[in-house]
Formats: structure tokens, sequence, C-alpha cells
């Protein structure tokens, strides 16, 4: 466990470093306090790119183009319909339990209002992310334990390390299916394809939705019967997409 708990320390070290760095220049320049969300949308971009250029130099995480050579279209596409197929199943799960903090809300708010938000959370985060959590940190837990032991493990350190109750339930399914993807591929592709996909739709929903912090019941006008049909046809395009990956996915 050294090395992945050393590769979640140096994930946290650099999201610390890129956010106080970032808060001290601003300071320094302009103490206003306007910037705010300027100074996020650029503490976070650094830490992104940072992680990623850390983790591929030390080769903690390795690339190649292997898996591409094996035109694995199919499976990205099938990856794409799962995590839309995924979104109002996982909703109406986290519904379900007691409301947990939103320690982030106003932090999203911020972020995702803009252009910059998106390329934040829906390019740079996903290609982070799998690197450390299913390049790094997945891989060297499969050596050691059994798969479904790595996965979880990778998988509730992914949902932690978000530091937000109100997401950790959702990180946790999420990072169970990517890691599966990962076990089942080796290669972060898929996962980044999902991964992209989910942060998509989150920053679509939150720009176009009147009320985003709406539960299923209020978009749907107060009508279950709605939200269940809804549920249904998630799960018409969820089972038949994992299905279908469980099928074309060559474990390595």
């Amino acid at each position: 466990m050294k090395k992945p708990l050393l590769y979640l320390f140096v994930f946290v070290a650099i999201q610390f470093a890129a956010s106080l760095g970032m808060q001290a220049l601003f300071r320094l320049f302009d103490p206003s306090p306007g910037l705010k969300t300027l100074q996020m949308l650029v503490s976070m971009s650094l830490f992104a790119v940072m992680t990623i250029v850390v983790f591929l130099y030390a080769k903690w995480s390795l690339v190649s183009p292997h898996y591409l050579r094996t035109r694995p279209w199919a499976v990205l596409c099938w990856s794409v319909l799962a995590a839309l197929g995924a979104i109002i199943p996982s909703v109406w799960l986290q519904e379900q339990l007691p409301v947990l903090p939103n320690v982030m809300e106003e932090s999203f708010s911020m972020i995702l209002k803009g252009r910059w938000g998106y390329v934040v959370v829906g390019l740079l985060a996903p290609v982070a992310e799998e690197i450390v959590f299913r390049g790094a940190i997945l891989r060297t837990l499969l050596q050691k334990f059994g798969p479904w032991k790595a996965i979880w493990i990778s998988a509730v350190l992914f949902a932690l390390v978000h530091g937000n109750p109100a997401q950790m339930p959702h990180a946790l399914l999420v990072g169970l299916l990517l890691g599966w993807m990962y076990w089942r591929t080796g290669s972060i592709l898929p996962g980044i394809a999902y991964h992209w996909v989910n942060n998509s739709v989150a920053y679509l929903l939150y720009n176009i939705l009147p009320n985003p912090d709406a539960t299923l019941v209020e978009l749907a006008g107060g009508n279950s019967t709605k939200v269940l049909l809804w549920l249904l046809c998630s799960l018409c395009i969820l089972v038949p997409s994992l299905l279908q990956l469980h099928q074309r996915m060559e474990r390595k």
C-alpha cells in the first residue's frame, strides 16, 4: 500500500500547492475579492496540468498506444452510453440516502458558470483523475490484491479525495465502474470517455436547469410516475451498455 498512498499524497499535495500558490499570487497583484472565480479556475487548471505532467514524467501511470491499436471504438461508444444511462439511476439512488452536506456548493456554482469551467471540469479533470486513480493507484493495487479488493480500495479513495460528502456516493459508484473498466482493458481510455461524459452532463445540466439542486420529482413537476419512467428508460440504456462492455472488453 506504500505506493498507492504515495500517489494519493502527491495528488493532494499538488492540489494544495496550486491552490495556495495562486491565492498568494492573486493577493500580491490584485487583492480584490472579485477575482475569486478566476483564481479558482487558474489554480484548478494548474493543478490538473501539473498532476498529468508529474505522473507521466515519473512513469507512475503508463501511457501506451497499444490499446488504441486494437481499435476499441465499440468499447468507447458503449462507455459513453453507459455514462448517459447511469446519470438518473445514480441521482435517484442518492436521493434515497439521507441528505449529505454539500460543502462545495458555492465553489461549484462559481466554476460551472463559464466556458473555462467546462475545460477544467469536463476535459482536464477526467484525464488527470483517471491517470492518478486508475492508471497509477489501481494499477499498483492490482499487483498486490485481488481485482475486486483493489477496485474497492481505489474507488473509496476516489470518493474520499473529492472532499465533499454530497459527491461521495456518486463518486464511489463511478469509481467502482471505472475500476472494473480499467481491470478489464488495462487502459484508462474507456474510463476517460465515461468520466468526460459524466462531467460534461453535470456541466450542461447546471447551466440548463433553472434550479440545478432540484430533485427528480421536482423536475418532473411532482409526478413520481414520470420519474419512474425516466429511471426505466435510463436502465434500458445502462444495462445493455454494461452487458456490451462485459462482452467486448478483454481482460488483461
